[in-house]
């Protein structure tokens, strides 16, 4: 199975930037695909909808032009399902999950937090402990699952840019980072591509200026996170940044499913 997961930052630009022509090449099993900024019923143009994939869309209930994830699947999924249960993801368009024979992949995306705004970093806190919560109930289930998203916090020091000046912001927070690798270490949650690369600059985001992009300075905010059961499956993975289709990069991530 051949997941790719992208922050889109706006399925709009990123198609005129060719995201699906290259999506379509790359013969994917599945995509998940987060911050879509658009009402799916205003996508009138068949890019959106190839005709190899089955489509599935989220909107934000507040502003569809914000926020908003979708998966895309060769296969017909047994069951779809939207929302994580509580406000922060549900009212927002924040959580999808498809359901497979094997495994289901879910999209999600953890809204920007602020370095000046408590009221935007508050917000973020609270869809992190309800997406923690849900991961908690998920180890219970008797199946595998791939959580596909932007995570929007970084790590550790070999995940970021500058990680020491980043300490004191926002996606490098050590709240925010004891959060994720709880999920990692305490939850056992697989960080699906640290378990083939241990390499440092493997950033899949960077700044929305062209100077960050040239000298890499970004962070690994996006991640596919597995059940333990799947650790063993994951067989190849990789970052494209052979062409900028948003100011996130592609994650493609291959594991030993049918």
């Amino acid at each position: 199975m051949k997941v790719i997961s992208l922050n889109v930052n706006g399925i709009r630009q990123a198609a005129d930037r060719g995201f699906f022509e290259w999506m379509v090449r790359q013969n994917p099993d599945v995509v998940c695909l987060q911050d879509i900024q658009a009402d799916e019923r205003s996508l009138n143009d068949s890019v959106f909808f190839p005709p190899e994939f089955n489509t599935y869309f989220f909107d934000s209930m507040e502003n569809p032009e914000q926020a908003g994830v979708a998966i895309y699947s060769k296969t017909m999924p047994k069951a779809i399902m939207t929302g994580m249960g509580f406000p922060e993801c549900d009212f927002e368009g924040r959580f999808i999950q498809a359901d497979f024979d094997k495994v289901s992949v879910g999209a999600f995306l953890t809204p920007h937090g602020s370095n000046h705004e408590e009221a935007l970093q508050e917000h973020k806190y609270r869809f992190m402990e309800g997406f923690k919560n849900h991961l908690i109930k998920t180890r219970r289930k008797r199946r595998e699952f791939i959580f596909c998203g932007t995570a929007n916090v970084a790590r550790s020091p070999i995940d970021v840019s500058s990680w020491f000046v980043n300490q004191r912001n926002s996606g490098f927070l050590p709240e925010e980072r004891k959060w994720i690798n709880e999920i990692f270490n305490e939850m056992e949650y697989i960080d699906a591509f640290r378990q083939i690369s241990k390499q440092d600059k493997q950033y899949t985001w960077w700044p929305d200026y062209e100077r960050a992009w040239k000298l890499d300075e970004g962070g690994r905010l996006d991640y596919q996170i597995t059940t333990p059961g799947l650790k063993d499956l994951i067989q190849g993975g990789s970052i494209y940044k052979g062409q900028r289709f948003s100011d996130h990069a592609p994650l493609t991530m291959e594991y030993n499913i049918d």
